[in-house]
């Protein structure tokens, strides 16, 4: 489609490693280049599968449309490939996840249920930033930030916004704290990174991407006794409806989009990192996301 280079590949050395990283479910271990200030976070993707190159993708679409995001790159170590996060809590800053958060202002919340966690509503998640960001503007900036979260998994279809994959930045001045959303970061379950090649021909002969994106199951409830997740898609449809003013300016921005653009960022992976179907089919995905997005709020 274009010919833009591919994005670089760091080559992660094992002297560079520090310690492991026992959150979440992947192999993962942070590192630190010889004269970086930075930690990085190297990933793992499980086998058979592209988290590596959806995380990527994920952080670039991020960049375009304006959602704050952790930094990633495609990285190499000891002849595995994977993705490397920049670590955001740094200078004194730390990171307290969305169930710490939640666990602190929601009665009864169980912060330690980290699937099918239905008090994880999007009403709760305002409800705390009610509670913690003090004034009104600062209110508004911090539900305009966890609403760009929700575009961009949805343009993407990122079904995994549980509650350890968000969280709030603080940092302590004295006897004074500042309070912002985290980065945007943990986009490996999105742009159909599970399939094999196989299955996304089948899905995109039989025009079967619509209903892929619709089916998803999200990490963030509607409601306390759903049984089930609304989709990343379904989620931003409900929420733009009850909360316009903090989706407005996202949604427009999602909807600069085109399927050019969205070419320009997926095929600047390297060929031998994923595959033409994978492309395909995350182009397809993103393409009808978005045009979801463009439709009139009903």
């Amino acid at each position: 489609m274009g010919s833009s280079p591919d994005y670089p590949v760091i080559a992660v050395a094992p002297a560079w490693r520090s310690h492991p990283e026992a959150m979440g479910t992947r192999s993962k271990f942070w590192y630190r280049q010889p004269g970086s200030p930075n930690r990085w976070l190297f990933k793992f993707p499980r086998e058979d599968t592209g988290e590596h190159w959806a995380e990527k993708i994920a952080a670039e679409t991020a960049s375009y449309i304006g959602v704050f995001h952790g930094r990633v790159e495609l990285a190499e170590y000891d002849g595995y490939r994977g993705s490397a996060t920049e670590s955001f809590a740094r200078r004194v800053r730390e990171l307290r996840h969305g169930n710490e958060v939640l666990a602190a202002t929601v009665p009864g919340y169980d912060r330690s249920q980290r699937f099918g966690q239905s008090q994880h509503t999007l009403k709760n998640i305002w409800r705390a930033l009610d509670e913690l960001f003090v004034s009104p503007l600062a209110i508004q900036r911090a539900q305009r930030d966890f609403a760009g979260y929700l575009v961009l998994d949805a343009v993407i279809g990122n079904t995994d916004r549980h509650h350890e994959n968000w969280g709030l930045l603080i940092r302590a001045s004295g006897m004074n704290f500042r309070i912002r959303i985290a980065p945007s970061f943990d986009h490996a379950s999105s742009l159909g990174r599970e399939l094999s090649d196989d299955q996304r021909k089948r899905r995109l002969e039989s025009g079967q991407i619509g209903d892929y994106s619709e089916r998803g199951r999200g990490g963030i409830y509607w409601s306390e006794t759903d049984r089930r997740a609304p989709s990343p898609i379904e989620l931003v449809r409900r929420s733009a409806q009850v909360y316009p003013r903090s989706f407005a300016s996202i949604l427009n921005r999602a909807s600069a989009l085109d399927e050019r653009r969205i070419w320009e960022i997926v095929e600047r992976i390297p060929d031998d990192w994923m595959s033409d179907p994978a492309r395909d089919f995350a182009v397809a995905l993103m393409c009808y996301n978005v045009g979801e997005l463009k439709k009139p709020i009903q």
